[in-house]
Order: structure tokens, then C-alpha cells, then sequence
């Protein structure tokens, strides 16, 4: 039987060095805040407005998408659900794809 692969939540800073794959992992944590968001929004939706925190209203109303986004950013950077690292993973291949092509294209042609 073998033991589960465990991996890093974050890149290491090394990884992070070049500034496209600093961009791709900033890339990979906002996903992971966006779905967090949306995950939360329904639960928001939930509370009910004249008993709620702020009183509820309109404004509280425009309020909730922009709470929800911010938690999902908050819990995102401070390890969400382990969606960032898998996202990241996969940008990279696809940027290595993408760069293996070009250099075969650019091979091909005179």
C-alpha cells in the first residue's frame, strides 16, 4: 500500500523567483478566492436582512457579494481549500505545452 502524495500549499521561493510564475500563482490564489466567494455567497444570502449584522436595507443588500469575495480572498491566502497548488500545477503545464509548440512551430519553419 502507498502512502498519499502530500503537497506544498504554496510554491517555494525559488519557484517563485521568475515573474511568470509568480503571475501564475497569483493567478491559481485568485481562482481559488473567486470559487471560495462563490461558495460563501449562498450562505450570505441566508441571513436575513433586518435582523442581520448592519441592519439590513439596500446597502447591505449591494454589501453581501463584496463581504463574500473579500472572505474568499482572506481564506484563499491563508490556505483555502488546496484548490490554488493543483491550478497553479496545471498552469504550468500549459505554459510549458504552449512554449513546446512555439519552439516546434519556430523549428518548422525556414
Amino acid at each position: 500500500m502507498s502512502s498519499p502524495t502530500i503537497t506544498p500549499a504554496r510554491p517555494d521561493a525559488a519557484a517563485l523567483a521568475t515573474p511568470a510564475t509568480a503571475r501564475a500563482w497569483q493567478a491559481a490564489q485568485d481562482f481559488e478566492a473567486l470559487v471560495l466567494g462563490q461558495l460563501l455567497a449562498p450562505i450570505f444570502a441566508t441571513v436575513p436582512g433586518a435582523t442581520g449584522l448592519f441592519g439590513g436595507g439596500q446597502a447591505e443588500e449591494a454589501w453581501r457579494p463584496m463581504m463574500s469575495q473579500e472572505m474568499g480572498r482572506h481564506l484563499a491566502r491563508n490556505g483555502g481549500l488546496g484548490l490554488a497548488m493543483p491550478v497553479f500545477t496545471q498552469i504550468l503545464r500549459l505554459q510549458e505545452a504552449a512554449d513546446q509548440a512555439r519552439t516546434a512551430a519556430a523549428e518548422e519553419s525556414p
